[in-house]
């Protein structure tokens, strides 16, 4: 301590000492007992005498320990020295953020790869998935790898096929084009906005199935997205009037909600990430990754009777090569949007 604030009390000298703690936090920590005085406990207002060593252990708060390596468990669908392919489970944060400082995705890789993530923007993660949204992403290993893939990102060459449970009989296929932006009269969502604060959004859709689920049908789709921005897919298939089966913000279509329970009280978006194609940094090939439906989702589907056709398979490959391209550029930043830390396109 300096000699200066000899016979100060403890809570002011501290005050001094860490300017970066308020004081009703150091006083809580004192009454904790989580400083000490010459290796003694001590009290908020006790005199502090000359010469004295003062050691504080601090209770950080959440925020200030989320950037820290956490033993998450990652499910790999693949990895090399230049990316990894990360199946996540619905339920699984991508990045840190208000309510959800810990056991993200970006905490197990810092765990999983130590140095090397953590000197990495974002631990090299490049694109998201919202918490209830499950399947297949990609993370840079490497700066290199990191920057390719962003550009890839924004000249549309990394493609990326959904499946998805929806309300209503679709189209057998069709291109949702209309721009989204944050909703003006509710923050936390996203809408399709068609003033200038709207982002052109394009979504490519083929139904795969139809089924009737207490009278009300049900269709089972393919999604391409052409764009990537946040809640892309639950945005355009809500304003269609085809809100996605299970989803707590979107599941309005046209000012009305379904009441029909579904089966075994499925409560997320029915919507996975199940195929990734794109250019592999390292090598200049085209690669690309399948995840199957999960188990959830894939009970919901038996439940309701989608996919019992032989014809039907939620795994088929065709058309999924074509890569979509966008005639009018634009800032190429929808697949991080700093506004939403949770979230991403789908």
């Amino acid at each position: 301590m300096p000699d200066e604030l000899a016979g100060d009390r403890l809570d002011k000298v501290l005050a001094k000492i860490f300017p970066e703690f308020s004081r009703s936090r150091l006083q809580g920590w004192i009454e904790e007992g989580r400083v000490l005085v010459d290796g003694a406990g001590a009290k908020v207002r006790q005199p502090v005498p000359m010469g004295a060593t003062i050691t504080l252990v601090p209770d950080l708060l959440p925020e200030q320990l989320a950037f820290a390596p956490e033993p998450v468990p990652l499910h790999i669908v693949y990895e090399d020295e230049t990316l990894v392919v990360v199946n996540k489970p619905a339920g699984m944060v991508v990045h840190p953020a208000a309510g959800n400082w810990s056991g993200t995705l970006l905490n197990g890789l810092l765990h999983r790869y130590g140095a090397a993530a953590a000197g990495l923007p974002r631990a090299g993660i490049v694109h998201r998935l919202d918490k209830e949204t499950s399947g297949l992403m990609v993370v840079a290993r490497t700066l290199e790898a990191q920057t390719d893939l962003v550009r890839q990102l924004q000249a549309r060459t990394v493609k990326r096929r959904y499946v998805a449970f929806v309300w209503g009989t679709m189209p057998d296929e069709g291109t949702i084009d209309a721009p989204i932006g944050r909703d003006p009269r509710e923050r936390t969502r996203m809408a399709v906005v068609r003033s200038a604060a709207g982002k052109p959004a394009r979504t490519h859709f083929r139904t795969i199935d139809r089924t009737t689920w207490h009278g009300q049908p049900v269709s089972a789709i393919h999604c391409d997205l052409e764009t990537g921005r946040t809640h892309q897919i639950r945005v355009h298939c809500a304003h269609s009037g085809h809100p996605l089966l299970g989803d707590p913000l979107y599941g309005r279509a046209r000012g009305k909600r379904s009441v029909t329970p579904l089966p075994n009280d499925f409560a997320r978006q029915a919507l996975h990430a199940w195929r990734l194609g794109l250019i592999h940094p390292a090598t200049g090939k085209e690669v690309h990754w399948r995840a199957d439906l999960p188990e959830d989702l894939a009970t919901l589907a038996g439940e309701l009777g989608l996919g019992q056709d032989e014809e039907v398979e939620f795994d088929e490959d065709e058309d999924f090569a074509q890569v979509y391209s966008m005639d009018d550029a634009d800032d190429g930043d929808e697949d991080w949007d700093e506004e939403n830390d949770e979230d991403d396109e789908a």
